[in-house]
Formats: C-alpha cells, structure tokens, sequence
C-alpha cells in the first residue's frame, strides 16, 4: 500500500477547510439528503460525504454505513483530493494504492469520489460512493457524483455565510442595545436636569453616583471633592457607620491639608488608585491614623465655576480585602466616563429630540410634534386646528415623478409658514397632509382663503393645477375631544365637494 501524497498546498488547504468549521459537528439533514440521493441515483449501498483533516478522514454524513472516521492514510480520499475531477477505482483489491487497506478486508471493492471543491479552490473533502462487487461507473455516472459533491459544497457555503450573517446580527443587536442604552441615559440625564438648572445636573449626577459607587465597591468613605482656585471644598455622600471618630476629621484635613493625593490627582482626567495608601508619599496623616488603607480618585471634569470635582473613595482593612479589583475600577471608570459625558449627552438628546418631531423633507413639525403640542396645551383655551390635503397631487407625481412632488410639498410648506409664521404652528402628518394649529379661532372664510392663496401659488410655480382641501375643527365649537379626527372627517368632506 502506498501513502497518498500531500498536496502541494496542504497548509492552505486546511485553513480553507476550517472555515467552515464542519468537523465534529452533529448530523445534518442538508447533507444526510445528498447521501441518501447518490447512493440510490448511482445504486450503490453506501455513500459518504466526508473531510479530510490533517491526519483523518471524518465522515459528516453516511448511507449504508454507521458514522465513523478514520487515519486519513486508510482512505481513498486522500488520493481523490489530489485531483480536481473524480476518482475511479473499479476495483481497489487489484490496485496497490489500496489493496491492504481495512476497507478492502472488510469487502470493500468499487470506490469512486468527488473532490469537494471550495470557491479558492481547495479539495477539502469528498463525497464517495462504495460497493462491495467491482464494477465501474459511466461519464453520466461520475458527472452526477461530482454534480451532487457541488451541491454539498454549495450547502456548505451557505452554511457558512448563515453562520457568518447570524454573527453579523448579533453583532448589529448588541451594537442597537447599546445605542438604546446610551438612550435610556441621555433621558435619564434629562429628566434630572429638569429638578434644577443645567449647571446644577452634573452636581447632581456626580453626587448620586458617589452615592451608588461607596456601597458598590465596599468604600468606608466616599465624597464629592471640588479644587477651584486653589481651595478644596468636601462634600461626604457615604460613611459606613461603625467608622472610627478619627475619619470624622478626614473632611476637614482635604480641605486644609497643603498637600495631598486629593490635590495633585485635581487637574487630571485619569483615575488613580492607590492600593496601600500609608505608603503614599501625599498620604495625610489623619486619614492613616483613621486606617485608610486604599483610595480611588475618579476626576470627573471642569464645571462652569472652573472648579474640578472629583469623586474619592477610602477603604480600611476590614473592608478591603485585597488591593482594588479589576471590577471595581471597571465601575469606577465606567461611572466617571458617564458623568463627564453628562453635558454632552445632553445637548445630544436636545438635537435628537428636535430631529425626531421634524418632518425631513419640509421641515415642519411631524405627527408626533403635532401629538406632543396637543397634549401640551393649556384646557380652556381656544384653539383652532385645520387640516389639508393637495388636491392633484398624485397625479403631479404621476406625472413629473417623486422630485417634482417633493418640490411641490416643500413650496406648499414654505408658503403656508410665510403666511402663519406670527399665528401658529404648521405640521406635516404624512404624504400630502398638513396641519396648521392656531390659537384662538380666526374667521373660516378669511382662513381658508390663505390656505387657497398657498396651494395656488404652488400650481403657479409648478405650471400645474393644485388646489387644497380643508377641514377645521376649533375648541370654542367642537370641544376639546379629537380635533384631528373631526377635522379630517370635515376634510374628506370638502374634498368630495370639490370633485363633485
């Protein structure tokens, strides 16, 4: 028996092949098909579909045979991949590569196999049929064997860009659930500035995270530290309450104390950690005597008064075990990451919000801009809301194409704002209706007619004819129930009178 030989690109050839990453995967039904179908298309008992690792053929899937592998030197198809069309042996007891193989003591005599082909144009596997009588196989026959190894490397290629595509998703998800977190933040932020001014918010912010973060990380003491001008001021937010009284003086020692880690650590934008704070050379004394064994010191930026807060934290032996954890100072970091992006985030959940109750094409408010100015206005006061539709519209889009219809709505708007900038609010729901919302209830006939003036004016520039139907509804008449329903059932019913 002769060995088969490697090929000549063996290291490229098995990179190719785990790719896929196939070997030693459970059965498939995608592949035990294309077995079953080349054992009864060509009549043979058995057929495998297999791959050739470095040092064995693996079988994925069999007909006729149970799964199994072998040394890759007891195989076949360790000469069928060194070819690029398939392999025939009528009969392999009379052939000296295989005559003393297991196989052939087992019965084994037809063999013939199809290179499994890859895209760069490596053989990683096979797929073979076997029969226990010699015999041979026609062109047609060997064509249909190398049709179906095509189909499995097919079904391999997709698999493998499913695989690809599934990775891609979940990466896509993870990425959308942290854009909705950065969210969830931004509102979170807002919703706290509206207890106070924007510049207090980041006071806020920073002492509720010293809050949070000295229970978080087992801290004895934690506090809000402000260096401006040269002077310290404290503010403790957390004290463990079996404390020794010496801590007490801890506050009182930052802000006096000429030197200290608190003071050179003001001015960066790096956090420190100090794991054995008595041999720190800016250790203050008090704070060895209270048992401060290890501080952290989370900078959290300049304000609007130039004074650079910081966020400390000490720990004693009972509480700190071991020096501080990757854990912790992954918190820490993530903490003072979050209130130092505190302004921005602010000021980019404003442009988001104004984005989001913006129409993109007109530039006038949106349906949700509409919604969100209903609900906010005051009971009792008298509204007006009327609701338009271009009449011709489709048929300028039929006509002149999408461009010329933007163009049209653009115009439509642009006049329409010209013409109630100083009264109210003007809203585009979707298509081709708008919505004016004015305070009080002006005359129907004087608003209709400068309604009609703006879709005029937008047939003259257009060289089209459009007109505009219109439905109102007002507080002082309709009540305060749904002004956009009842305005829009009068619409439709200004629009068939025009038709008609």
């Amino acid at each position: 028996m002769r060995t088969a030989p490697l090929p000549s690109d063996e290291a490229a050839r098995l990179l190719d092949l785990a790719r896929y990453d196939i070997l030693d995967t459970p059965a498939e039904q995608a592949f035990d098909r294309i077995t079953r179908l080349a054992a009864r298309l060509l009549d043979v008992p058995m057929a495998i579909l297999n791959f050739v690792d470095e040092g064995r053929h693996w079988g994925k899937a069999t007909t006729g045979i149970p799964a199994y592998e072998l040394p890759r030197a007891d195989s076949p198809c360790a000469w069928t991949i060194l070819q690029d069309t398939p392999l025939l042996v009528p009969d392999l007891s009379l052939d000296t590569r295989f005559q003393d193989l297991p196989a052939v003591q087992q019965g084994c005599r037809m063999y013939a196999g199809a290179p499994l082909s890859t895209p760069r144009g490596q053989h990683i596997g096979t797929l073979c049929v076997v029969d226990v009588t010699p015999r041979t196989l026609s062109e047609s026959d060997l064509q249909v064997l190398q049709d179906l190894a095509d189909v499995a490397m097919s079904e391999l290629e997709l698999r493998r860009h499913t695989e690809e595509l599934e990775r891609q998703v979940d990466a896509q998800t993870r990425h959308m659930a942290e854009l909705q977190r950065d969210l969830v933040h931004a509102q979170t932020l807002e919703a706290i500035t509206t207890f106070a001014e924007v510049s207090a918010a980041p006071e806020q912010l920073a002492q509720r995270a010293a809050e949070l973060l000295g229970p978080a990380v087992a801290a004895d003491w934690a506090g809000l530290v402000t260096v401006r001008c040269g002077r310290r001021e404290v503010r403790q937010v957390h004290r463990r309450s079996d404390l020794p009284a010496e801590l007490d003086r801890l506050e009182q020692s930052i802000e006096q104390g000429p030197r200290s880690v608190t003071a050179t650590s003001a001015d960066g934008r790096r956090s420190l950690y100090v794991d054995r704070y008595p041999e720190h050379p800016d250790a203050l004394p008090v704070a060895v005597e209270a048992g401060v064994q290890a501080g952290a010191w989370i900078p959290l930026g300049t304000w609007d008064q130039g004074g650079a807060t910081l966020i400390v934290l000490r720990a004693g032996a009972e509480a700190r075990r071991s020096p501080w954890r990757e854990n912790d100072r992954a918190l820490l970091e993530a903490a003072g990451r979050s209130v130092r992006a505190a302004i921005d985030r602010h000021e980019t959940l404003q442009a988001a919000t104004q984005a989001s109750r913006q129409d993109a094409l007109t530039g006038t408010g949106n349906r949700r801009a509409l919604e969100d100015d209903l609900a906010a206005q005051e009971p009792g006061l008298p509204l007006t809301l009327a609701l338009m539709d271009l009449d011709g519209f489709k048929a300028l889009n039929d006509r002149a194409g999408h461009a010329e219809g933007d163009r049209a709505l653009r115009l439509f708007a642009g006049n329409l704002r010209s013409a109630f900038a100083a009264e109210g609010q003007l809203y585009r729901l979707g298509g081709d209706e708008f919505v004016l919302l004015l305070p009080g209830t002006p005359p129907a006939e004087e608003l209709r007619a400068r309604i009609d003036l703006a879709g005029q004016q937008v047939g003259q520039t257009l060289g089209c004819p459009l007109g505009v139907s219109v439905g109102t509804a007002t507080t002082q008449h309709d009540g305060h129930g749904d002004l956009l329903a009842l305005a829009d059932t009068r619409m439709y019913a200004d629009k068939r009178r025009r038709k008609a």
